[in-house]
Formats: structure tokens, C-alpha cells, sequence
């Protein structure tokens, strides 16, 4: 039996993981709800966006926060330029050919990163590093409060951005019915560049708030897109909330896991979620009944 005091702080380091676990998912759920698609290439290109964050620092010195302004504009125009220029010429409008093209996308790029940066790991050294925060009987690393903090505020800009905006309303408005959006005037094949280029825009911000606390290889992505995946299923697939709801509890979930199995072990619980929620309920906890 766990201490309570232990219990408490594992809560609470699973709730910080879950910050960045949100800002991750909430990318993935906004391309399958505007797209109708799985973006097989997000792991790669968080990759990606963490190599970015990473030469920043080292060529530069600029601090991962500090660079959050730049990585999240580059990742929005290189999303962009990638939906307008390889995933939407290339699909001809065919869902299935955007699953594939995703999918070799992550491919080129996973070989391309092998291939440029090796297969060494690679860290970003901060002065805050090893700060802590006392709360209670927990010690919370103060660049995981940070990371934390800045992925809600993210993920609150964007909340505003999409319920607020006139593109937020087209983009909602493709979402829910792309032909009807297409009869009233929106550029649909626009609203899905930009749409995709926010989602990778969300990536270049995980990847800033990540790399205080982690490392990046040309792997690295894929530990946190499956995560993603299984909090997009929990949530319901293209519900923003549920992605919210759904990291924090992915996040409890892994760091309550790694407390009593061990951190090797501790992603069980995240694969028995999957499982049981496929199986009770497919549409998710925000998902709409198909």
C-alpha cells in the first residue's frame, strides 16, 4: 500500500505530464475533426519541432519558452505549406490517400532526421532544470509547472481563436459540414491547410514545453503520438474537451501506473484504457454517437 503523501505527489505529476499530453492530443483531434483523418506523420513531426527547439538552444542559447513564439510560427507555416504542397496536391480529395501520404510522410521524415542528427540523445541544459516547487509533501520540478501552465494557456488561445474568429467559425463550420461550407463561400481546401497547420502550429508548441524536462531522437515522437492517440479515442475523436478531459487523465493514469508497476510497466494502464474504451464506449467520453 502506497503512502497517501506518495499517491498525492504521483496526482500531481501526472497531472503536469497531462498539460503537455493535452496540447499534443488537442493538435491530433483538430486534424481528424476538420480533416476526417489520422495524421500518421504527428509523431514525427513533434520530432521534428523538438530538434528545432533543440539547435535553437544550442546554436543561439535562446531558452525553449523564449523560442515559443518562433517554433510555433515556423510549425504553422511548415503544416501549412505541407497540407498545400504535398498532402492535399497529392490526395486528389481522397480521405485514404491522405492516411497514406501521412503515413509516408512520417516515414521520410523519421530517416531523413536518422540520417541528419544520428541517433545520439540529445538535452537542452536550463539554469531551472533542477528547481523543485514544495506543495504540500510533494516536490514538483518547476519546469513541468511551467510547461503545464503555458500548454492550458495554449490551449485556451486556441479554445478563444476557434469559438471567436471568423476563421475559427469557418473552420467549425467545415467540420461539421464541409459541403454546406463550400456552398456558402468558405474555401474548404484552405480551411484544411490552415487547420492542419494549427495542428502541427500545437506540436511546435509541445515540443518547447517539453524539452526542459525531455530529450528528442529521431524516435522520441512516437512515445508521445500513440499516448495521443489513446487520449483522442478516450476524449472522442474531434472533440476538443475530450482531448483536455482526456490528457489529464492519461497523465494521472501513467504516473499512478509507474508508481505501483514501475516505470517500465507504467503504460499498461494507458493500453487498458484504450482497450476498455473501445470496448464500452467507441464514440469516447465527448464523442458523438455515429
Amino acid at each position: 500500500m502506497l503512502d497517501p503523501g506518495i499517491l498525492f505527489a504521483g496526482v500531481l505529476n501526472g497531472l503536469l505530464a497531462g498539460g503537455i499530453y493535452v496540447l499534443v492530443a488537442v493538435g491530433l483531434t483538430l486534424i481528424y475533426g476538420v480533416l476526417h483523418i489520422i495524421n500518421f506523420a504527428h509523431g514525427s513531426l513533434l520530432m521534428l519541432a523538438m530538434y528545432a527547439v533543440f539547435f535553437l538552444w544550442r546554436l543561439s542559447g535562446l531558452d525553449p519558452y523564449a523560442a515559443l513564439p518562433i517554433v510555433i510560427g515556423a510549425a504553422f507555416v511548415f503544416g501549412y505549406l505541407l497540407y498545400r504542397l504535398v498532402i492535399g496536391r497529392l490526395s486528389h480529395g481522397r480521405d485514404e490517400n491522405i492516411l497514406l501520404i501521412t503515413l509516408g510522410v512520417s516515414i521520410v521524415v523519421d530517416n531523413v532526421a536518422l540520417l541528419l542528427f544520428g541517433g545520439d540523445t540529445q538535452t537542452v541544459t536550463t539554469p531551472y532544470a533542477s528547481a523543485f516547487v514544495r506543495l504540500g509533501d510533494a516536490f514538483l520540478p518547476l519546469p513541468k509547472i511551467i510547461s503545464f501552465v503555458a500548454a492550458l494557456l495554449v490551449c485556451a488561445v486556441l479554445g478563444v481563436f476557434l469559438a471567436r474568429s471568423d476563421t475559427g467559425k469557418a473552420i467549425r463550420a467545415v467540420a461539421r459540414e464541409r459541403q454546406g461550407a463550400r456552398l456558402v463561400g468558405i474555401d474548404v481546401d484552405n480551411i484544411f491547410a490552415l487547420s492542419y497547420g494549427i495542428g502541427i502550429a500545437c506540436l511546435g508548441a509541445a515540443a518547447c514545453l517539453l524539452m526542459p524536462t525531455y530529450y528528442v531522437t529521431p524516435s522520441s515522437g512516437h512515445a508521445f503520438v500513440l499516448v495521443a492517440f489513446t487520449i483522442v479515442v478516450l476524449g472522442g475523436m474531434g472533440s476538443f474537451a475530450g482531448a483536455a478531459i482526456g490528457g489529464l487523465i492519461i497523465g494521472v493514469v501513467e504516473s499512478l501506473g509507474g508508481l505501483l508497476l514501475g516505470e517500465q510497466l507504467g503504460q499498461i494502464g494507458i493500453s487498458a484504457i484504450f482497450i476498455l474504451i473501445l470496448l464500452l464506449k467507441p464514440s469516447g467520453l465527448f464523442g458523438a454517437r455515429q
